[in-house]
C-alpha cells in the first residue's frame, strides 16, 4: 500500500532521531518544582452556557511566570464539589448524576486543543458530562482561547510557539510553559473534593495528542490517556522527511532567518528536545491508546511512534492505514469507550 513513512514493523521498532539533553531529567523536575511553588489563586464563574445534567464554569488560574491560565470545567449538577476552599455545584441534584457518584468519587477528563486553536465549543464535553465526569478543557496559552502569554523571551516571536524562546535559556521556551500547564491542570483537578484520583484521564489530538503524553508524565497519577496523532515529537525526524511544511514550518522560518547556513543545527534540536514529548514518554505510568494515521503527513507517523514506543505502561494502537492528519472514521466512539470503562 501507499506510505509516506516507514512500514508499520519498523514504525514499532523506532526509537527516534532528536537529541536528548544531557540534563533532560533535572530541566523537567525543576520546572515542576518551579509550578509547585505558584499559588494558582483559582476564580471561577459560571459560565452563560448551561446544561440540564452538568455545572458548567470559567475557570482561571495562575500559572508558571505569573501567566493567568483559563479553562472550560464541568462538574455533575449538585454535586457540591469544593477546590481550595471554593464551593462547586449549588443547584440541585439531577438526573441522578450526583448520587451515582457521590459515593466512589467522579471520574475526570483533561481536554486538550490542537495547535493555535482553543478549547472549543462546551458541547464537546457534554458526552463526558453525561456520565458523571468532571471535565477540564484548557486554552493553551498564547493561542486562540483567553489564556495569557506573558512573553519576555529572548528573540523570534513572530514565528510559532515550538521556537519561542529558542534564543535564549531553555527554562524560558514557551512550549515549556504550556505542558506546565497541562500538569498543573491535572493538580487542580486531583485536587477537588469530589474527584476519584484512580479514574483521572487525559485526551486531545495533535497538539492536544502531544500534550495528553506531556501531562500524564509530568503528572504520573494520570491514570488513562488517549492521544490522537500527538504533535510535538521527535522534531529532527521531521526535518529530516522535509516534512517541516504544515504544524513545523516554523523550524524552516528560523533556520533561515536565525542560522541560515545551519552551523548550529546540532544546538538547535538538542535544545527543541527538552520540549520533545518522546523523551517525557517514559515517565508515563498510565494507560494509553492511542490513534494513528500511517498517512500523516503533518505529524509523521515515525515521530509519533518515536514517542509511544518510549512509553512501558500498559498500551495500545489504533492504526489507521488510510488516513492521514484528519478526522479518524470511529475513533472518537473508540476513546470515549476506552475512557469511561471501568
Amino acid at each position: 500500500m501507499p506510505r509516506v513513512d516507514m512500514p508499520l514493523a519498523e514504525l514499532l521498532r523506532y526509537m527516534g532521531t532528536n537529541p536528548k539533553p544531557d540534563d533532560f531529567d533535572a530541566y523537567w523536575d525543576k520546572g515542576l518544582a518551579e509550578m509547585k511553588a505558584v499559588v494558582p489563586d483559582i476564580k471561577l464563574k459560571p459560565a452563560d452556557f448551561t446544561c440540564s445534567y452538568a455545572d458548567c464554569y470559567e475557570m482561571t488560574f495562575t500559572g508558571v511566570r505569573k501567566a493567568r491560565i483559563f479553562a472550560k470545567l464541568l462538574t455533575p449538577k449538585g454535586l457540591g464539589m469544593t477546590i481550595n476552599g471554593v464551593g462547586m455545584g449549588a443547584s440541585a441534584k439531577t438526573n441522578g448524576l450526583a448520587d451515582k457518584v457521590a459515593n466512589a468519587g467522579c471520574p475526570a477528563l483533561l481536554m486538550f486543543h490542537g495547535y493555535s486553536m482553543s478549547s472549543g465549543d462546551w458541547i464537546n464535553m457534554l458526552p463526558y458530562a453525561a456520565e458523571g465526569f468532571v471535565v477540564a478543557a484548557l486554552d493553551c496559552r498564547g493561542q486562540g482561547g483567553y489564556s495569557q502569554d506573558t512573553g519576555g523571551v529572548v528573540g523570534n516571536t513572530l514565528e510559532g510557539q515550538i521556537v519561542r524562546g529558542l534564543d535564549g535559556n531553555p527554562d524560558d521556551m514557551l512550549m515549556r510553559h504550556i505542558m506546565l500547564d497541562t500538569a498543573q491542570l491535572a493538580k487542580i483537578v486531583f485536587d477537588m473534593d469530589g474527584v476519584d484520583t484512580t479514574r483521572v484521564m487525559a485526551s486531545g489530538g495533535s497538539q492536544g495528542g502531544g500534550l495528553t503524553l506531556a501531562c500524564a508524565a509530568l503528572e504520573p497519577r494520570v491514570a488513562r490517556l488517549a492521544p490522537c496523532f500527538p504533535f510535538l515529537c521527535d522534531y529532527q525526524r521531521v526535518w529530516d522527511m522535509d516534512l517541516a511544511k504544515t504544524a513545523y514550518d516554523e523550524l524552516v522560518f528560523y533556520f533561515r532567518r536565525f542560522d541560515p547556513r545551519h552551523l548550529r543545527e546540532r544546538e538547535v534540536f538538542t535544545q527543541l528536545g527538552y520540549v520533545d514529548v518522546q523523551h517525557l514518554a517514559p515517565r508515563i505510568q498510565g494507560e494509553t491508546l492511542m490513534a494513528c494515521g500511517l498517512m500523516d503527513e503533518v505529524c509523521p507517523p515515525s515521530t509519533q511512534f518515536a514517542a509511544y514506543n518510549k512509553i512501558t505502561s500498559k498500551k495500545d494502537l489504533a492504526i489507521y492505514p488510510d488516513f492521514g492528519h484528519e478526522g479518524l472514521a470511529g475513533w472518537n466512539d473508540l476513546a470515549f469507550t476506552y475512557l469511561t470503562s471501568k
